[in-house]
């Protein structure tokens, strides 16, 4: 079923919405939220809980993607989630992912920071299409998809230290380019 058709179904409130929702991109959700958790029944719940989350979003939202749409939701229930877990002292991959980026992205939550984390978000689009297609692949494959350095090397068929190195480097590029939007001082 094409992705149109399942967002007509959500539309028309036709419960087989979910069930086509879930056979066509229940794995992808699950890898998304499998690989920011490193937990298959917290992953579980999460892809559950993206249905849900989906049929009360459309209507009145009407995604163009759908993967894109259903991969965000999983994406933010997983990161809610983890932060509930690193609340209590657990984390895994995730941490090690957050501790990367914490030299390149200011860190500090005020009120103030809060009316900007859009314009951040929207700047680091901007840098990504600066990017190189591949080194901007790595990027996301690392703090979009949260997978291992290791996953990565083995999907782009690179050295697990090269993955390394091309991180560090992004991370560099992304750490000057919000100095120079102002977003980092």
């Amino acid at each position: 079923m094409e992705d149109n058709e399942i967002v007509e179904l959500f539309m028309t409130r036709n419960e087989s919405a979910i069930t086509e929702s879930s056979r066509q991109y229940g794995r992808y959700c699950y890898t998304i939220s499998y690989n920011i958790l490193s937990d298959s029944e917290d992953a579980e719940e999460c892809v559950n809980d993206t249905w849900l989350r989906t049929w009360n979003a459309i209507p009145p939202q009407r995604p163009n993607k759908l993967s894109f749409f259903v991969g965000r939701i999983t994406r933010n229930l997983s990161l809610d989630k983890f932060k509930a877990k690193k609340a209590q002292k657990r984390g895994g991959e995730m941490n090690i992912i957050l501790g990367e980026l914490d030299d390149c992205i200011p860190s500090e939550h005020d009120v103030e920071q809060a009316i900007l984390e859009k314009d951040l978000s929207q700047t680091i689009n901007r840098f990504l299409h600066t990017l190189p297609e591949r080194e901007c692949n790595l990027f996301l494959a690392r703090y979009w998809y949260s997978q291992s350095q290791a996953e990565i090397a083995e999907q782009f068929a690179m050295k697990e230290n090269n993955v390394k190195a091309s991180l560090f480097r992004t991370r560099t590029k992304l750490k000057a380019y919000l100095m120079e939007e102002g977003i980092y001082l």
